[in-house]
């Protein structure tokens, strides 16, 4: 059952690569985007979390400030302005780099977590199977520093989400872990939104595309499967759980191919078969 939710955010976390692509077509910033969904998950989540505002201590307050950072606005502002200035399929390959990271970084931690021949082999055949989904046939690979470590920062953001997390995972509920993701998140993107300026008249001549997928990307991507994710983090364990991720370019593909009419060849397809093999072997250690 994990298994299963977790297998059914990541698609979810793939899809989001189309809403997110039209509302840019909209006219909707990426930083608009992420405050109108980070908006929508916390009050949302308001009510469902219990009247319980603060964290016991100011330890845990600081954890949770850096899950905001981390999980949420470090975490967006970097792969965003990794594509602003370098090469998408850069950021791409790097970003999904995550898991390896998270892998390793989790490992020293945490010897118990640590992975073995198997799993090591897994990880390379999973990446390598990465690399050939986001080249998608077109081997074109062009050094920007600035863009590739921006990707690289998103990267060790989301793996030190999934560490810090453990910190407060059996001490407080799923659900107050995740609305105080969600307002640190908005709290640390204030700054930068205040700077930019929001350009509101979006939301009002948009109509449905950019509600509908505005209501998308806040209760479906972000509260449910924030929730969901957090949840399978604790069952699965940190490293289980973000090898899961390596599916991520596998979903976004297939739905730019269905959506956006956008070509898969067939080094693509080899690509995502790797991803699974890699994946069995990995799982078969961990199992």
């Amino acid at each position: 059952m994990v298994y299963v939710i977790a297998f059914a955010i990541v698609v979810i976390w793939g899809c989001t690569f189309v809403q997110t692509k039209l509302l840019i077509n909209s006219g909707l910033c990426p930083e608009e985007i992420f405050f109108y969904r980070f908006v929508l998950a916390y009050l949302l989540m308001l009510p469902l979390s219990g009247k319980k505002m603060m964290l016991d201590g100011w330890k845990d307050e600081l954890i949770a400030i850096s899950l905001g950072l981390t999980g949420g606005s470090l975490y967006f502002v970097t792969e965003n302005y990794a594509l602003a200035f370098g090469y998408c399929s850069n950021v791409a390959l790097i970003v999904c780099l995550t898991p390896l990271i998270t892998t390793i970084i989790v490992g020293c931690l945490y010897p118990s977590e640590r992975i073995g021949r198997s799993g090591v082999v897994g990880s390379v055949v999973a990446l390598v199977g990465m690399a050939l989904v986001v080249f998608n046939g077109n081997f074109i690979l062009k050094l920007s520093p600035l863009g590739d470590l921006l990707a690289f920062a998103a990267c060790l953001c989301w793996a030190l989400y999934s560490l810090a997390i453990k910190r407060l995972q059996g001490k407080y509920s799923n659900m107050l872990i995740t609305r105080k993701v969600f307002g640190y998140g908005l709290l640390t993107m204030m700054p930068w939104l205040l700077f930019r300026g929001v350009n509101a008249e979006v939301l009002i001549t948009g109509g449905t595309i950019v509600w509908g997928n505005l209501l998308f990307l806040g209760c479906v991507a972000s509260m449910l499967c924030f929730l969901g994710w957090n949840w399978c983090l604790g069952k699965l364990g940190t490293v289980r759980a973000t090898n899961l991720l390596y599916l991520n370019p596998v979903v976004a593909i297939i739905t730019s191919a269905l959506v956006l009419g956008e070509n898969v060849t067939w080094i693509a397809i080899c690509g995502a078969v790797l991803i699974l093999i890699g994946l069995v072997c990995i799982d078969r250690k961990n199992g």
